[in-house]
């Protein structure tokens, strides 16, 4: 692929209410991060059997989450393949940073959906370059995953991106087109961050493409919002020049 051709926002939570559950290690730096693509090996970020590189972030309260809800086993793994429950916010964020690489994974809505969005479109996200203090929606641009909005750009915490002649700190970039495939079927979504340009790909198609990012390295977060989903095939690659 020749990249040099290629042409609501996130639930928010008032500052004093986000009280969030960590486990595993604190951010990393971002001249600690992996450069990819220099390195020249595939990294394979989910095991089969293990989130041992990964560190989990949970809201712990109670409301406004349906009262079957619970916040263990919200994310786990068999045979490489994740599943989500989407019961609380939380996310699943890689224990290192990284830099310069091309994400690959493949992903398909579940069934249950959860208060307090069991009445709306499902959703969940890739978070990529979340630097500072770890928490649910960590500084970071993210490539959507959402129903009918997979490939949007959020710019996260003040993040900056610029799309098409355009520069926005904070809000949304539209993808287009829309390349969804049905609920049920598996989706390829691609994510080519190379410096500090950004270009999301989905089922083949690029749907959006950015540039001037205010972050260019940090850790990989996959995000429960309400939705149960399933995540496989999940690697960082070289990006080819």
């Amino acid at each position: 692929m020749n990249l040099l051709n290629l042409k609501s926002l996130p639930h928010l939570i008032p500052a004093l209410s986000l009280l969030v559950v960590s486990l595993g290690a604190p951010a990393l730096a971002d001249d600690e991060a992996i450069d990819v693509t220099e390195g020249g090996e595939t990294i394979v970020l989910l095991q089969d059997n293990s989130l041992d590189n990964w560190a989990i972030h949970v809201d712990p309260r109670t409301e406004p989450y349906s009262p079957e809800s619970k916040a263990e086993g919200i994310f786990t793994v068999k045979d490489g393949l994740l599943e989500v429950t989407g019961e609380r916010f939380a996310c699943l964020t890689t224990k290192e940073a990284y830099k310069n690489y091309h994400l690959v994974l493949e992903f398909k809505w579940g069934e249950k959906k959860w208060a307090p969005r069991a009445d709306v479109i499902r959703d969940s996200g890739i978070l990529m370059h979340c630097v500072g203090p770890d928490k649910i929606w960590t500084t970071s641009i993210e490539c959507q995953i959402q129903e009918g909005d997979c490939g949007d750009f959020f710019m996260v915490g003040g993040t900056t991106l610029t799309v098409d002649g355009e520069t926005k700190t904070g809000g949304r970039f539209i993808k287009s087109p829309d390349t969804e495939k049905p609920n049920g079927e598996w989706n390829t979504i691609e994510v080519i961050c190379d410096g500090d340009r950004i270009v999301n790909i989905v089922n083949g198609t690029v749907v959006n493409d950015g540039t001037g990012a205010s972050v260019t390295a940090g850790r990989i977060a996959l995000q429960s919002e309400g939705a149960e989903v399933f995540y496989r095939n999940v690697i960082l690659k070289p990006i080819a020049r």
